[in-house]
């Protein structure tokens, strides 16, 4: 996750560099249930409404909740499918709570009703996410239910007169990025907490909806527009969140954003993203699907590193005898092409594997939705870039 509020502010007021500190265990992003009430078009998880056998039990969730507190996992983030649709994640949510856990509710928000806000209050939620894919029709849509978008903006709206921070997550695509303007305005308008741009990474329907990604121009576009936005909260000295995932290209996109609008701040932020370093995926972020295997991160679903019904999951993360998770816990990691020539490198990390391996089946390809150009990274151009065309073109005649 890039934290643009957070380098924002570090243009208004410089901070010291300091040193670096590592987080004491990953962020967890846990599916507990893969059932949804919907069917959206770029659901990593291939979620549908119906009961999927073999889901870990509350005992289970709750034995493997200490395994990472004692492993010191800061951050557990509850997901699905939709996680209110599981009987029991009140309880869960509220023993992580108790466990000193930071817990994030990730949903699709149209089951937040009167009937269980009182509830989703109690337990105590450092934040809630919902997803909302543009304005009405745009979003009713890509979820492809009618009526989903008032339902989920009035989860919002639930929320946050119930005082919980809430946030609004959008999934940037070539069919919804004009509708990005409407979201950013309504964010305003309704005093929600936080924005989190996801650039659409390529797993589950997201990998068969690739052909909609959003093409490089559209990404820079709307990267300007988020920046711009977050720049004006800055000087208004409203305290609002702005984050992107899934294109760790964001910070060297930002470090040029700066240069052409405060040049002298340049060399101080190109020193913070460097700290921060990009992408963290097998190493600070982790992924546990509803039936308790481990992925590297949420997109690698393909990919298992163990199940935690037959290993602790503080014994399969630091076991490197997976060539992925060597690849990923390597420092530096070694990439192909235009992300390994870099002179970026050093913030970027890399960007996206996932994105890479769907496109070229090597994970340690470069990532094909950099939106940076040969002169911008500072290679010659003699790398020969992973076009996006045939790509897309496969896509769509499947």
């Amino acid at each position: 996750m890039f934290r643009i509020s957070q380098y924002m502010r570090e243009i208004a007021n410089p901070t010291p560099l300091g040193p670096k500190r590592n987080p004491p265990g990953p962020v967890v992003i846990w599916n507990l249930i893969r059932r949804c009430n919907l069917t959206c078009k770029h659901c990593y998880s291939i979620s549908a409404d119906k009961d999927f056998a073999g889901e870990l039990s509350t005992a289970e969730v709750l034995e493997t909740m200490a395994d990472l507190r004692g492993f010191g996992v800061p951050v557990l983030i509850l997901s699905g499918g939709e996680p209110l649709l599981r009987p029991d994640i009140y309880d869960i949510a509220r023993q992580a709570k108790d466990m000193g856990f930071y817990v994030g509710l990730s949903s699709n928000g149209t089951l937040i009703d009167d009937s269980n806000i009182g509830q989703i209050a109690a337990v105590g939620f450092d934040y809630v996410g919902v997803s909302l894919d543009g304005t009405r029709d745009t979003h009713d849509e890509f979820r492809r239910k009618v009526g989903a978008y008032d339902a989920s903006l009035a989860g919002v709206r639930l929320c946050h007169d119930a005082g919980i921070k809430v946030g609004v997550r959008f999934t940037l695509t070539q069919d919804n990025a004009h509708d990005l303007p409407a979201l950013l305005k309504l964010v305003e308008d309704d005093g929600i907490d936080k924005f989190y741009l996801s650039h659409l990474n390529y797993a589950g329907r997201g990998n068969k909806n690739r052909g909609h990604d959003a093409f490089l121009e559209t990404t820079r576009k709307a990267m300007d527009l988020l920046f711009d936005t977050c720049w004006d909260y800055v000087e208004r000295g409203i305290d609002k969140d702005f984050v992107t995932g899934n294109n760790d290209a964001d910070g060297v996109y930002l470090l040029q954003w700066t240069q052409r609008r405060f040049p002298e701040r340049v060399a101080h932020l190109r020193a913070k993203l460097a700290q921060w370093g990009g992408n963290s995926s097998g190493v600070n972020v982790a992924n546990i699907d509803n039936l308790g295997n481990v992925h590297p991160d949420t997109f690698w679903w393909n990919h298992n590193l163990g199940n935690v019904r037959d290993r602790k999951f503080s014994d399969i993360w630091v076991d490197t005898s997976d060539s992925l998770m060597a690849g990923l816990k390597a420092s530096p990691r070694q990439i192909k092409g235009r992300c390994g020539a870099c002179q970026h490198f050093d913030i970027c990390g890399g960007n996206t594997r996932v994105r890479a391996m769907q496109l070229t089946g090597d994970p340690w390809q470069e990532d094909p939705a950099c939106y940076l150009s040969d002169e911008e990274i500072g290679v010659s151009g003699e790398q020969e870039r992973v076009k996006m065309t045939p790509y897309i073109k496969i896509a769509r005649a499947a």
